[in-house]
């Protein structure tokens, strides 16, 4: 098992565009992809991007049965996503509270397309093609920001609506780091 250290907001290296992956079904993609489920599930994440870990590859993984982060969250299915792409299937769109492994202890309401469809391929270069809609499509759309530099707070609309998740959220667990 190794978990590897998760980049924090104002690491450079967060706002860079990943390139693609050109390579599939070698040693280094399988074992970087053990890495980050390793790293995910270290920390209770819902979903990890490789920019996340340093790494500047268009990969993401997503996916739990249940979440102690989001606990009314419905389970979505352990995933890896490579290169890809996403296309709203309609224009409404939903405020939610995210948070984000790289910007631990804070939550904040960004809009989200309400369901969409998410193209791309595995691990060994094998097509995957899902529509999804609510908090499945919300994760995606998460993880695939963190692949173009975009971290959850660049889409805020309303600030009043973000803080710490101590606050905001007493609930939850407080030993968690979002």
């Amino acid at each position: 098992m190794t978990v590897r250290e998760i980049l924090k907001m104002g690491d450079p290296r967060l706002l860079r565009v990943a390139e693609p992956v050109r390579e599939f079904a070698t040693a280094e993609l399988d074992a970087l992809i053990a890495d980050m489920f390793d790293t995910m599930h270290a920390a209770n994440g819902a979903g990890l991007a490789a920019p996340q870990i340093g790494v500047n590859l268009q990969l993401v993984i997503f996916g739990f049965r249940q979440n102690q982060r989001y606990p009314e969250a419905p389970q979505v299915p352990e995933t890896v996503l490579i290169n890809p792409l996403l296309t709203p299937l309609s224009d409404e769109q939903e405020e939610g509270y995210e948070g984000c492994l790289s910007v631990p202890g804070l939550r904040g309401s960004v809009p989200r397309w309400t369901s969409l469809r998410y193209e791309g391929v595995d691990q060994s270069g094998q097509p995957i093609r899902r529509e999804v809609d609510g908090f499945h499509a919300r994760v995606v759309q998460h993880e695939v920001d963190h692949l173009h530099g975009i971290l959850y707070p660049m889409r805020i609309k309303d600030f009043s609506r973000f803080g710490y998740t101590a606050v905001m959220f007493p609930e939850l667990d407080p030993d968690q780091d979002d």
